[in-house]
């Protein structure tokens, strides 16, 4: 089901740079994979039901991001959004956490 994207031009001319990173994020994030992440690529979507359990959720995150020594930078970062269009879908009712590259 998380498989690799193959690419028939890589940005920049790194080649498989960005089917390793797809691999190390789904790595990283497997045992919360659509419990409460989502990951396409370079974009790590948290949803929770309530504030409280969003902020847990948020610093598992983070931990698991700081476990395997990935950065957020955080100007690219959104934090406790109610809407958000992501890839076509737009949860809402839920608190969100979006880190795009």
């Amino acid at each position: 089901m998380y498989e690799h994207y193959e690419f028939v031009v890589m940005p920049l001319g790194l080649t498989n740079a960005l089917t390793a990173f797809i691999d190390l994020i789904n790595r990283a994030f497997k045992p919360y994979l659509d419990q409460f992440v989502v990951v396409f690529i370079d974009d790590i979507l948290i949803y929770s039901r309530t504030p409280e359990e969003h902020n847990h959720r948020l610093w598992t995150a983070l931990e698991v991001l700081k476990g395997n020594d990935l950065y957020a930078k955080f100007s690219k970062c959104e934090f406790w959004l109610n809407k958000v269009a992501f890839f076509g879908h737009v949860p809402m009712r839920e608190c969100l956490w979006i880190l795009k590259r």
